[in-house]
């Protein structure tokens, strides 16, 4: 339900079907199934459930790129769970048929994050498997000489294919969506346009962070001539940009003319790289199975903090266990010539805080 108590339709979601993907590229190989991408044989394509028609269409003509939404959706996943390992809500996944679980029926903020971060996280993963020369259809970028690099510096060498990355991801996630024909206004078509705002806020995300990377040559180092391309920036920066959009993310409505608009017109309309969110968020500090929140309870908390990272706030005002765990970490680590570095292993006792 929605949060003026509606009934909302979800069968499942683009997040799910890049997740069950991820999945497959570990099973399935063109190594161990080389059959998977003989033109005319559909195996993968047949077997994963959830595909729209447009999607198994591109499926289909793009078969070797599927294993690479599938890497996409993991370091999205991964990266949701570094920015969220303080919060109440830690991006946990639950299963392997949803990744998220019921949570995602909810069009909250940490909803519009994670289609977000799994959207940048599919135009990082094409991209890069162009450069690599993995797909048949792509190869390293032909982006257009930057015009503030000097003169005496050369454009070339091998570049992530960005442009391409960002075209691909856009039809194949996206396709899922604009598919949908609910009725214009309706609290579902609503979701569609929230899934689709911030689709593109991280596609735009890793599109924009890309940026100029350089090589010296020379004789010894002297640098006098560079050769630069266009590379990814690191996916650590695609997520810290996204979490400090989350944090700002607009509350939106749908309006009588079939649009999103803000609930507050105070605030500034949303671009395509900012993200929005139609519901508010459910209560994570309690397991409920109506919502999918998993609760707090079990989880570490830091006794000093004042953050949300803290037992005050991380346990609801629940309170917290306290137990000794011993640490094992390397210490006194010496360098020794020629070349590696020796360390011995030093054991702590430590006090860990985990809410009740």
């Amino acid at each position: 339900k929605d949060r003026k108590g509606n009934t909302r339709e979800f069968t499942g979601s683009n997040l799910d079907l890049i997740w069950r993907l991820s999945l497959r590229s570990l099973a399935l190989t063109p190594i161990q199934r080389p059959e998977m991408y003989i033109i005319g044989a559909q195996p993968l394509c047949s077997q994963l459930s959830g595909l729209s028609q447009g999607q198994r269409k591109l499926c289909q003509l793009y078969q070797d790129h599927m294993v690479y939404i599938g890497d996409g959706a993991k370091t999205g996943i991964k990266e949701c769970q570094y920015q969220f390992r303080q919060r109440r809500w830690n991006c946990s996944t639950v299963d392997n048929t949803s990744v998220f679980g019921r949570v995602m029926q909810i069009g909250s903020r940490e909803t519009a994050f994670t289609y977000a971060i799994s959207a940048a996280g599919v135009v990082n993963a094409i991209s890069r498997a162009c450069r690599e020369g993995e797909l048949s259809t792509c190869g390293c970028s032909r982006a257009a000489r930057p015009r503030d690099l000097p003169r005496d510096w050369l454009w070339g060498g091998c570049g992530d294919n960005v442009h391409y990355g960002y075209r691909f991801a856009r039809e194949f996630v996206d396709a899922r969506e604009r598919e949908k024909n609910y009725p214009r206004g309706s609290t579902e078509h609503a979701r569609t346009l929230m899934n689709l705002q911030n689709n593109e806020a991280g596609r735009q995300a890793a599109y924009n962070l890309a940026n100029v990377a350089c090589k010296c040559h020379g004789v010894s180092g002297s640098c006098s001539l560079k050769t630069c391309w266009l590379q990814l920036a690191d996916f650590r920066r695609v997520g810290e940009f996204l979490k400090e959009k989350y944090d700002s993310a607009a509350a939106m409505r749908i309006g009588r003319k079939g649009k999103l608009e803000l609930e507050n017109k105070r605030f500034n309309t949303p671009t395509a790289e900012d993200l929005v969110y139609i519901d508010t968020s459910p209560d994570y500090c309690l397991r409920n199975e109506t919502t999918g929140s998993l609760g707090t309870q079990g989880r570490l908390c830091n006794k000093t903090s004042e953050g949300m990272d803290g037992c005050k706030l991380m346990c609801c005002g629940r309170g917290y266990d306290q137990f000794k765990t011993y640490k094992h970490e390397r210490c006194h680590c010496k360098f020794h010539w020629c070349c590696y570095v020796k360390c011995k292993r030093c054991t702590t006792l430590v006090d860990q805080f985990v809410c009740k």
